[in-house]
């Protein structure tokens, strides 16, 4: 493993900044916007660009331009010898990508996965065989460091390689891990998919700001800026969400008379858990 002490790192306790000693290779297949957003966050916590082989067909000039630091951009896969690939594509185009993959893996190689529904026996099979592989989701607040990351690692991941990964993954924001595959799908419906839950919720209120009387781009501006707001000091709060709601909540005020409404039967509680569900139940179907 090419980590000068590389440090452990349990849920919630990454440590991207083990990265700055990282002196080995790293192999990163698709650099669209996930992808993109990880390299960014490698060469910012210090990488080297001579560190990194990106393949990709259609580099963004910001890509290409770290050739010039040193970024071996579309190598021949013949001259690499990977600690680490990230695979980064759509899942559409797995079939057809990952012979490519299997040519850069060698038996000291960690395989790290964001693709969303491929599962690691569908990775497994397309790779050499005992091949050391991390199904990851990350989602997409990655794309200005304040992403989350679940993962899981198969059985030939060894202690080095999965701080290896773990280190990779945080260079976008925090990191858990879990140990069962079988939780992906739920956590591909909360984390993966939950960012466009929020940004509904921002429509939302500002459609019923408008309704309630408002100018639509008044109420558009209320509405964003609040759901940003509320999620940065939850980020920055000691405090649990139920905590913070109860402390903007006065008794007999106007934002209990809406939580009365969104705390019904047929509130918001058993609308998210429908939600939930049929996203999970969609990515087990993906996955097959």
């Amino acid at each position: 493993m090419s980590m000068t002490n590389p440090q452990g790192s349990e849920s919630g306790r990454s440590n991207p900044g083990a990265l700055s000693q990282f002196t080995g290779t790293v192999a990163l297949v698709g650099a669209g916007r996930m992808g993109g957003a990880m390299l960014d966050g490698w060469i910012g916590l210090g990488v080297d660009p001579a560190r990194i082989a990106v393949i990709e067909p259609q580099p963004a000039a910001s890509i290409a331009a770290l050739a010039g630091r040193g970024l071996r951009l579309n190598p021949d896969a013949a001259s690499l010898r990977a600690d680490a690939v990230v695979i980064a594509v759509k899942p559409q185009v797995a079939p057809d990508i990952m012979p490519n993959v299997a040519a850069l893996v060698s038996p000291s190689t960690v395989v790290v996965s964001i693709m969303a529904g491929r599962t690691i026996g569908f990775l497994a099979d397309a790779l050499p065989r005992d091949a050391a592989i991390v199904r990851a989701m990350p989602n997409t607040p990655a794309a200005i460091g304040r992403g989350i990351t679940v993962a899981v690692p198969n059985a030939r991941v060894t202690p080095p390689q999965r701080r290896l990964a773990d280190a990779l993954l945080a260079a976008t924001g925090a990191v858990e891990w879990v140990g069962d595959e079988a939780l992906m799908d739920a956590v591909t419906a909360v984390s993966g998919s939950g960012p466009a839950y929020v940004f509904l919720l921002a429509e939302s209120l500002a459609r019923a700001g408008a309704k309630a009387g408002l100018p639509a781009d008044l109420a558009a501006r209320l509405a964003r800026a609040t759901v940003a707001g509320s999620g940065e000091l939850l980020h920055r709060s000691p405090q649990d969400a139920a905590t913070l709601r109860h402390n903007v909540t006065s008794p007999g005020g106007t934002t209990a008379a809406a939580l009365d409404v969104l705390m019904a039967a047929d509130g918001l509680d058993p609308l998210m858990e429908r939600a939930v569900a049929a996203a999970t139940r969609r990515g087990r179907a993906l996955a097959g």
